[in-house]
């Protein structure tokens, strides 16, 4: 079912299933539920409170938890602006945040809100129920994107018409909550199947997760998803898996189906609430579009989107960028793809992951780091362009560089002069990478 905003979702379930469980999470030790009900009636509590309180901002510093969820859904009741923040990037980086998404009110640990809150700004003149969240892109500060209520129910419903969940189900959300991709689809897809939504405790808990909720469907990123499959962690009564957010590699997808798991891979971005596109049939990577979408490929390959109900307003603060992301009345994805003779979707790369090399040649950086992860053994590498040059940058290969460049021999006699690597660059830290395991290349 369609809903326009959360509290018209919780309120259908708490009248028609008021003692369904619709979140599961862990209290005292034990497995806890808070009803459908329960939910709404806590978060009409809340938005009641915030409402009195005055401010127009919140912050929240989202860890994942019941009342992080109720905060969330009680702010944007009350007319809030509500910026999802992650609570693990480093504190200097949240300080410009708050004060760039005007927060007057934060949520969340109470050690780092006080450690915060003399960096909180004035407020906003109406927050209008506005969520912003932080692309995970590849700039040194990324955008803020305005998305409503409305247009992460949409993208919820869209997902749910494509792959439904029952009311008996357990979506485990492993996610974090400061991303959109969780919660769409490890919170507003459960919810709006009228299913339970198990929280996920944290990375001390990604061990076990699986065997303390016994989730019939979850949804990962590849990362996680390798993480899972590795040490024989997914249970036995799982059987949707929903993998998205970033590129996952075929073998992972067939090793989860050969345990019987239904698998979809799926394609969305911030700026359109979240989902795009969905594999439905026995290609992973052949994605049929979601029902208020409309996908159209540039001259150049770039995928171009229309979404009727789940597109952002725009970035914050940043008319310019957002008439250029979405000129013509398209947004510009800067992802590559193509479209089969069934209007089926398929991602081949990104435009920015392409160094312009000194001679106008373009290399294309996922397709070429597979190929030296496969031929040097090493995951935590990536190739950047330094003074003209191709360079490899790894972390934790103690191999000299003259072994790793004999290591990589195959791959460069296979490329012209200009797209061979000329240096090695060493990291004493992992790369950088965004929450969804992409590499954040500007930190290169």
């Amino acid at each position: 079912m369609r809903f326009s905003t959360f509290s018209d979702l919780l309120a259908h379930y708490a009248e028609r299933t008021p003692e369904a469980p619709a979140l599961r999470y862990e209290a005292d030790g034990s497995a806890a539920v808070m009803t459908y009900a329960r939910l709404a009636q806590a978060v009409a509590d809340r938005a009641a409170e915030l409402e009195k309180g005055g401010k127009t901002c919140l912050g929240l510093l989202a860890d994942g938890s019941p009342d992080c969820v109720v905060e969330l859904f009680a702010a944007v009741r009350a007319g809030m602006q509500v910026v999802l923040l992650d609570a693990n990037v480093k504190t200097p980086l949240l300080r410009g945040l708050l004060a760039y998404t005007d927060v007057d009110l934060l949520w969340g640990a109470p050690e780092l809100c006080a450690e915060l809150n003399a960096n909180l700004a004035s407020g906003v003149r109406n927050g209008e129920g506005k969520l912003l969240f932080f692309t995970s892109g590849t700039m040194e500060r990324a955008k803020a994107v305005v998305l409503t209520e409305k247009s992460l129910c949409a993208s919820a419903y869209n997902g749910a018409t494509l792959l439904p969940l029952r009311a008996d189900d357990t979506l485990l959300c492993m996610l974090p909550l400061a991303h959109v991709f969780g919660v769409v689809c490890g919170v507003l897809w459960g919810l709006s199947c009228g299913a339970c939504v198990a929280l996920g405790r944290g990375a001390r808990h990604c061990l076990d997760d699986c065997a303390f909720y016994r989730p019939t469907a979850a949804a990962l990123v590849p990362m996680q998803l390798d993480f899972l499959l590795k040490r024989g962690l997914l249970n036995e009564e799982l059987r949707v898996l929903l993998v998205g957010a970033s590129d996952c590699p075929e073998a992972l997808l067939r090793r989860a189906r050969e345990m019987g798991v239904r698998v979809c891979f799926g394609y969305g971005l911030t700026e359109t609430s979240s989902g795009v596109a969905l594999s439905l049939g026995d290609d992973p990577y052949a994605m049929t579009v979601c029902p208020d979408a409309l996908v159209a490929i540039a001259p150049d390959g770039e995928i171009l989107i229309k979404a009727r109900s789940c597109m952002m307003k725009g970035y914050y603060k940043c008319p310019e960028d957002t008439n250029t992301a979405l000129a013509g009345g398209m947004l510009h994805t800067g992802d590559l793809g193509r479209l089969d003779e069934k209007r089926r979707l398929y991602v081949t790369g990104r435009k920015k992951d392409m160094l312009v090399l000194p001679d106008g040649t373009k290399l294309f950086l996922p397709e070429a780091e597979a190929e030296l992860r496969a031929l040097l053994g090493d995951e935590d590498l990536a190739l950047t362009l330094r003074n003209g040059c191709v360079t490899l940058v790894v972390h934790g290969d103690e191999r000299d560089d003259a072994a790793l460049l004999s290591a990589a021999s195959a791959y460069q006699k296979e490329r012209p002069r200009s797209q061979q690597i000329a240096a090695v660059v060493r990291r004493d830290a992992p790369l950088p990478r965004t929450a969804t395991g992409k590499i954040r290349r500007w930190g290169l």
